[in-house]
């Protein structure tokens, strides 16, 4: 029986132009993934999502093609998928949690379709790169623009009681579904790594033009960021800009060590300057540490008390996956007037939908990927790979450390950038898959 599926899929195979060209169209789904999150709405990206899944599954069973062993980190994101499915099960509001779950499939089969295919087109992961750079440069432009045109908040953005004029900022927001500064500045976190690390290997490669777009584009980039006024992201950058240091030190400390020093101090004396300069910056920084007397930072502790009590009564298998039921549920645990659409924390959030078991393998599933980018990192000595890992890696930590304060990791246009970073983190984390035969440099 076996022989004879492998003949037909053989002949199939021979006789189809298009499953011979499957990766190319593959490759163009996931292409117009990022493209249409700089614009479209959430239903259209997923579906775009859901043909790269369609195409990968005829490529498994109508082509050649080698299977991908899993290791400890597939495992736990094996076991979480499950527990998700069991919260789904039982959840008190089924057809509302239905509808979240179907997003977390969409999320988890776009990571498992751009694995598959990095691990046949390994050379291809700087081209993916380039085009999440292209639409984050897109959407700093965007932004910048916005800017200097003062557009004006379409929702309460910033406590502005305590403030000067001089102080209040301009938040932009881009063109990113819904019109929101923290969604921007969420989006800028997970995809400016690709600037960088783009820039990085075109260098590299002695692609000095293409490096200097690359830069330039960075640069506004996170200048944009700041403007978006989203004090996560701030920390997400701070998480981006030590990673970059952190990795570059491995090259440059034993040779360079005077002009490393040097830069490093110029760049926090560029960051110090506009801080001291810029008041609306430095009156929208300062107010990450006022704690309660900053109407968001209080809004946010109301939501995680609220949230942690629905955890304790929901402890073993959550509510169920979604922001919709979160919102149903939530009403009988909120203080009166802080209704909240999720927990404001990612974790948090997930062990509310699904339960501690679900977070613990997410967890497991977290941990496992970066221990395993950084003991590669550390000891590979290719310099291309090391770049690309490490792009992936400052970026799926970055939208990590962003995640304790804020949700918008579970929108599409980050969900669908952090799930690529993801898979590039596991494509290079097991010597078994993507051998040096399928290498960066094709």
């Amino acid at each position: 029986m076996t022989m004879f599926n492998n003949s037909f899929q053989k002949y199939l195979y021979e006789n189809s132009l298009f499953l011979q060209n499957i990766d190319g169209f593959i490759f163009a789904s996931i292409v117009l993934v990022f493209v249409s999150s700089t614009f479209m709405s959430s239903d259209v990206i997923g579906f775009l999502a859901l043909i790269t899944f369609f195409l990968t599954v005829l490529k498994y069973f109508f082509t050649p093609d080698k299977k991908i062993p899993l290791n400890n980190s597939d495992l736990s994101l094996i076991a979480y998928f499950m527990l998700v499915v069991i919260s789904l099960a039982g959840s008190s509001l089924f057809y509302l949690s239905l509808k979240g779950f179907f997003k977390t499939f969409t999320y988890l089969s776009f990571y498992v379709s751009v694995l598959r295919y990095f691990s046949t087109n390994k050379g291809k992961i700087p081209y993916i790169f380039g085009v999440i750079g292209l639409c984050a440069g897109f959407e700093a432009i965007i932004g910048f623009m916005q800017n200097f045109a003062h557009v004006s908040e379409i929702s309460t953005w910033q406590d502005v009681s305590n403030l000067n004029a001089e102080q209040v900022m301009t938040r932009v927001y881009g063109s990113l579904k819904p019109l929101n500064p923290n969604l921007l500045g969420g989006y800028f976190v997970s995809a400016i790594p690709a600037l960088y690390g783009l820039s990085a290997y075109l260098f590299v490669d002695k692609k000095y033009n293409f490096s200097l777009m690359a830069l330039v584009l960075a640069l506004i980039s996170t200048v944009t960021l700041f403007l978006t006024g989203c004090r996560g992201s701030y920390i997400g950058m701070f998480v981006i800009v030590a990673g970059i240091f952190a990795v570059s030190a491995k090259y440059l400390w034993k040779n360079y060590k005077k002009i490393y020093l040097s830069f490093t101090a110029f760049v926090f004396a560029v960051f110090t300057a506009a801080l001291l300069t810029v008041s609306s910056l430095r009156a929208r920084f300062l107010s990450i540490f006022a704690m309660r007397q900053d109407s968001s930072n209080s809004f946010r502790f109301n939501v995680y008390h609220s949230s942690l009590e629905m955890f304790k009564d929901n402890w073993l298998l959550g509510i169920g996956v979604g922001n919709m039921n979160f919102r149903e549920i939530y009403g009988l645990y909120m203080k009166t007037g802080f209704d909240a659409l999720s927990a404001y924390n990612i974790f948090l959030e997930i062990a509310v939908e699904s339960g501690i078991f679900a977070l613990i393998a997410y967890l497991g599933y977290l941990i496992t990927l970066i221990k395993n980018s950084v003991k590669f990192i550390i000891k590979s000595d290719d310099v291309k790979s090391v770049i690309i890992v490490s792009t992936a890696l400052l970026s799926v930590l970055a939208v990590s450390i962003h995640g304790f304060v804020d949700t918008v990791f579970f929108r599409p246009q980050i969900q669908f950038v952090f799930w690529t970073m993801a898979a590039v983190l596991r494509c290079n984390s097991d010597e078994k898959l993507c051998k040096s035969n399928n290498s960066l440099s094709q």
